[in-house]
């Protein structure tokens, strides 16, 4: 195993002293309340943004919760880049708030707006509830581009962990016609495959926060049917081609059970066609982004990524009018 980072050391060091059980032990509810309480703890403090507000659109599970950020420094007026952001949390856990002051330090970095999602977790929800709530959102902002003050064809996606998967799934579907098409995705440490085989699954099973046990958990809540986890839209990686998707950034963590499927689907991307920045932290762990107030590289890390989805989001050329 790569080194570890010496702040990423002393975190996990005040993990174990906590002695907090993993969430693979818990119950989902659970594993929210037990997420939630970490928030302010690892996470760097919010963020002031131009504006920010909370609505609901219909969905296709009733009511979906939107918000909308516009990054400091913009004007009310100001027709902006739109990003679509779908949180982390492996399907089960997080929320609008969990990743509140990650989007914040986005929307800021890359001044542009951002819509994050609150889409249906499982097991209550299972695949493709997520994903159908993802595509829902996207749609909405595409169709609402006058009132929110949003660039046509200049509408991304992103998401972090569980949230790369969806936006990786929906910048396909893009590409397909089944949903709008996407200037950009940002994946974050994403899942690719549900398939959890690869190897650093069997390098990465003990000593931090998301080891190869607790991916299976959420896989297995969010995904049972072992036929689901084949699907592309599941898994990304299973794509029979991913030529013509938008440009991407793919970020990737040594220390994660997911580091080599986003290895792989970022080598993919390149290989067939698709420009490409990627990032690999080798002495870093899963989640990293939200770890600001423990690990000093998170804030540098959230910064260029999102400097990156600005540039993009600004200069890659427009997508067309979709139908």
């Amino acid at each position: 195993m790569p080194a570890l980072n010496p702040d990423v050391e002393k975190f996990l060091a005040l993990a174990r002293k906590a002695n907090a059980q993993p969430f693979e032990a818990l119950t989902p509810e659970q594993a929210r309340a037990a997420y939630a309480a970490s928030w302010n703890v690892t996470q760097s403090p919010a963020t002031d943004v131009a504006s920010v507000r909370d609505t609901t659109i219909p969905g296709q599970g009733g009511a979906l919760a939107l918000r909308i950020y516009r990054g400091i420094g913009t004007l009310p007026d100001e027709v902006l880049p739109c990003m679509v952001f779908l949180h982390g949390g492996g399907w089960v856990i997080g929320n609008l708030d969990s990743h509140d002051r990650l989007c914040r330090r986005l929307a800021n970095a890359a001044r542009i707006c951002i819509v994050a999602v609150d889409y249906r977790l499982a097991p209550e929800h299972r695949f493709p509830a997520a994903l159908d709530d993802s595509v829902t959102a996207l749609q909405w902002v595409s169709d609402n581009v006058d009132s929110l003050k949003v660039a046509p064809g200049r509408i991304g996606v992103g998401g972090d962990s569980a949230g790369g998967n969806l936006a990786a799934a929906v910048a396909l579907m893009g590409r397909d016609g089944t949903a709008p098409p996407s200037i950009f995705q940002a994946l974050i440490y994403p899942v690719v495959d549900l398939g959890a085989n690869s190897d650093s699954y069997r390098r990465v099973t003990s000593g931090v926060p998301l080891t190869a046990a607790t991916m299976a958990y959420f896989i297995d809540h969010y995904a049972p049917n072992p036929t689901d986890r084949t699907d592309w839209r599941a898994s990304p990686l299973k794509a029979a081609s991913l030529a013509g998707v938008p440009p991407a950034l793919v970020v990737t963590a040594g220390h994660d059970p997911l580091s080599d499927e986003g290895r792989a689907y970022a080598q993919r991307l390149e290989d067939e066609g698709v420009r490409v920045t990627s990032l690999h932290l080798s002495d870093h762990i899963h989640g990293m982004l939200m770890q600001g107030r423990l690990v000093s590289a998170s804030n540098v890390v959230a910064d260029f990524v999102g400097a990156a989805i600005g540039d993009a989001m600004y200069h890659n050329p427009p997508t067309p009018p979709h139908a």
